[in-house]
């Protein structure tokens, strides 16, 4: 054995920090960077919000104009190159769908808009199963002293001036277990009567249901409380004979059986839904009509409008209530719109960070560049990474947008029928970007399309075989089978099977299994659940 030193060459990849921040500023929600910059802002005080027009470095003078026409150089210079190539030029991936285009425009289908979704949640009520009669009351006392009036203005509390701007007030939102404790303190009941509907209301989930049948909630309170069954129902009663119409039902049939005892007693067809709910709600809900015109002996009109009453009632009395919480917006980071016949997609300059380096500490850093300013100097650097890193982000952004729109011009033009099959690679390749990257970008950006707001991952889907050598994508063969679907007779609605005949009639070959798992991705009842009287 002995020492010695050899000169050895040799290529490694590591990530800067500088990179890494790319990565993770790339992968992040609209929402989600602008709170990775405000936690950025309280540790860093070289990093600041701007203004439009301003660089980052603040500047704000004559040529503000050209600061803001700067700032969409990337668009235009995309816009160029599109303009530059012109309409005559057909791309390949158009071909692919090139026999579809007539009858998408005969069509005229429109794909349907995604909303922002409402993210729901409620709050659960605080109670102790182990608390005495006497606390029961005192809480019962305190939550209708707070809800009574269904608002909760304190005793010192002055209105708001005659000059106060209304659109700015929010309108307060109860939950069910406050609407129901505000009603229960205007009836007359007595104290064990108050603790016992109150021990009732908090076992009543969002829908209105009454989760645990009453010998549960008997069983579970301690034995000094002596509380019986028979109370507890008439605490459920009481309950029951409150608004929302149905709530405190112990399950569906109980539940419309409660709003079609509000109704008037001249109602048509009245007695017999009652009938209907009580013993046949399960051949209803399969719609076995004619096992139920046999047991009901009524003709089939009569069983439509007996199907009509019961459909109109509410299953779930305490979803009014349950939208209590933050509402979560859709916030859109690229507009998409036709100039000159040609689809151009474009930043939303809203949702674009305004970033600038604070010139008090750029100042002092310009003056002492010792080694005690070595801790600005490293939140410079920061600061400049952080700016550059957000301007590549919108830049990717862009990029991937448009290569999406060129793709989906069909789309665009006659909906969702004409969407084109298209994968992550196919943009990585075109924009010599990685598939992680196209899938970084993708996830939780949104378009803004005059068909309304997509997510950028709503644009790739997998691919159908047609009869002509082609191609067909999964979206566009769901937006068949919700057309057809809409357009079927509702008293012999299609089957999975008739559904892939008349696939397979377009050209498209489908598997029955395939259908059904687009079906019910569309939230599509099966043939038999689908049919009406």
């Amino acid at each position: 054995m002995k020492q010695g030193m050899q000169l050895r060459f040799s290529q490694n990849l590591s990530l800067t920090p500088q990179l890494q921040q790319a990565i993770r500023l790339l992968q992040l929600s609209t929402l989600e960077l602008n709170q990775e910059i405000d936690v950025l802002m309280q540790t860093n005080p070289l990093l600041e919000r701007g203004e439009a027009g301003e660089d980052e470095y603040g500047n704000l003078a004559d040529d503000g104009a050209d600061q803001v026409a700067a700032h969409e150089k990337t668009n235009e210079a995309l816009h160029e190159d599109v303009q530059k190539n012109g309409q005559d030029a057909t791309p390949d991936y158009a071909k692919d769908t090139e026999n579809f285009n007539t009858d998408f425009s005969e069509r005229g289908v429109e794909s349907s808009q995604i909303d922002a979704n409402k993210v729901e949640s409620s709050e659960p009520a605080d109670f102790d199963i182990g608390a005495s009669a006497t606390d029961f009351s005192s809480e019962f006392s305190d939550e209708f002293d707070e809800f009574s009036n269904g608002s909760r203005w304190d005793e010192n509390s002055t209105p708001a001036d005659d000059d106060s701007d209304f659109k700015q007030q929010e309108t307060l939102q109860v939950s069910l277990r406050e609407h129901l404790l505000s009603q229960l303190k205007l009836m007359p009941l007595s104290e064990r009567d108050q603790t016992l509907t109150l021990l009732l209301v908090d076992s009543i989930n969002e829908d209105g249901y009454l989760e645990e049948s009453l010998e549960e909630i008997a069983d579970n309170m301690p034995l000094e409380l002596e509380i019986e069954v028979l109370e507890l129902q008439t605490a459920l009663r009481h309950i029951q004979n409150l608004d929302p119409a149905g709530v405190g039902a112990r399950g569906l049939s109980e539940c419309l059986l409660l709003q079609l005892s509000l109704l008037p007693i001249d109602t048509p067809h009245l007695s017999l839904a009652s009938v209907v709910t009580k013993s046949h709600l399960p051949a209803l809900g399969a719609r076995d009509f004619t096992k139920l015109r046999k047991e009901l002996s009524c003709d089939e009109a009569t069983l439509k409008n007996v199907q009509q009453l019961i459909t109109s009632l509410n299953p779930r009395p305490g979803s009014a209530f349950s939208i209590i919480g933050s509402e979560h917006y859709i916030q859109h980071e690229v507009i998409v719109k036709k100039v000159k016949g040609i689809w151009i997609a474009s930043l939303n300059d809203g949702v674009i960070p305004k970033l600038k380096i604070n010139q008090l500490y750029a100042s002092i850093l310009k003056r002492n560049r010792d080694s005690s300013s070595q801790y600005l100097q490293s939140q410079m650097q920061e600061a400049k990474w952080m700016i550059k890193n957000i301007q590549q982000r919108f830049s990717t952004i862009l990029r991937v947008s448009q290569a999406i729109v060129d793709r989906q011009r069909n789309f665009l033009e006659y909906g969702e029928v004409a969407m084109r099959p298209l994968v992550l690679r196919e943009i990585a390749d075109e924009l010599e970007l990685h598939e992680s990257t196209i899938s970084r970008v993708t996830t939780s950006k949104y378009m803004l399309t005059p068909r309304g707001i997509f997510e950028l991952k709503y644009f790739f889907g997998s691919s159908v075989a047609t009869d002509t050598g082609g191609t067909c994508s999964a979206t566009a063969i769901r937006a068949l089978i919700k057309q057809l679907v809409e357009e079927e007779n509702p008293k012999k609605p299609y089957s999975d099977n008739q559904i892939t005949d008349l696939l397979a009639k377009q050209g498209i070959v489908v598997a029955r299994r395939t259908i059904a798992k687009y079906r019910e991705s569309l939230s599509i009842a099966p043939a038999s659940l689908r049919k009406t009287l």
